[in-house]
């Protein structure tokens, strides 16, 4: 369910996405530009955050100085949240990837929310259940897919592929795509290029996912291949 229909099932006189929208009860609205930081890791984690417009990334960073993605957040999405379950620093530095319009809210008013709007305690419920199953879905596919199939599903959800239709608005560098499958810049610089050739992809600064992509993944006799 996608959050605008989230939105629209929920009951008339409170709308979660109107309240996250204004300024005002320990909540603020801002802009960040291109490779802003929002937190470092290590920071006090007081705040959660809800992204009006714009994509976000997270990374972190090793006690071996080595730095990996761990998540991009795009519009209707929180980051942050985890300051709600006791965590008392961040795991992970946030970037802005493109510009943003990102709603901030103190601990202290989304517990607030939570307890007294029904309506946005849903909203909220409703989002971190989509966000289990995603995770979920990428441990199934971590432990058991090739990482050729791994990236292709990759490059299907950051494109919103079937939502909002097929373009990744954002450069992602093939060692950032890496990272976020557990593989080698070399082997997804090897499967773009299969992909490009096969007419599943198109890529020149920004990729473009074509529907050929997820037939590969999902049809009956997949194109992907299972064996590294």
């Amino acid at each position: 369910m996608s959050h605008t229909s989230q939105t629209k099932v929920l009951e008339d006189g409170f709308d979660p996405r109107a309240f996250l929208a204004r300024a005002g009860g320990g909540k603020t609205v801002d802009r960040y530009a291109k490779n802003q930081k929002i937190f470092s890791q290590g920071e006090v984690a007081d705040t959660v955050f809800f992204i009006q417009e714009g994509k976000v990334k997270l990374t972190v960073l090793s006690e071996l100085g080595k730095e990996a993605v761990v998540g991009i957040f795009a519009e209707g999405q929180f980051f942050g949240e985890g300051c709600l379950s006791g965590a008392e620093l961040r795991a992970a530095t946030s970037h802005v990837m493109e510009d943003c319009l990102i709603t901030s809210i103190t601990k202290k008013a989304m517990l607030s929310a939570l307890e007294s709007e029904p309506e946005f305690s849903a909203f909220f419920i409703a989002y971190l259940l989509s966000r289990n199953s995603r995770i979920e879905d990428d441990l199934i596919d971590q432990l058991f897919n090739s990482s050729e199939r791994r990236l292709a599903r990759l490059l299907l959800r950051l494109a919103n592929f079937g939502q909002e239709g097929g373009v990744i608005a954002v450069t992602l560098s093939q060692e950032t795509l890496a990272e976020m499958i557990g593989t080698t810049r070399s082997r997804v610089s090897f499967f773009m290029n299969k992909f490009r050739k096969k007419g599943f992809i198109s890529y020149n600064g920004k990729i473009e996912v074509y529907p050929s992509l997820l037939d590969a993944v999902l049809g009956d006799k997949p194109q992907i291949n299972d064996d590294e």
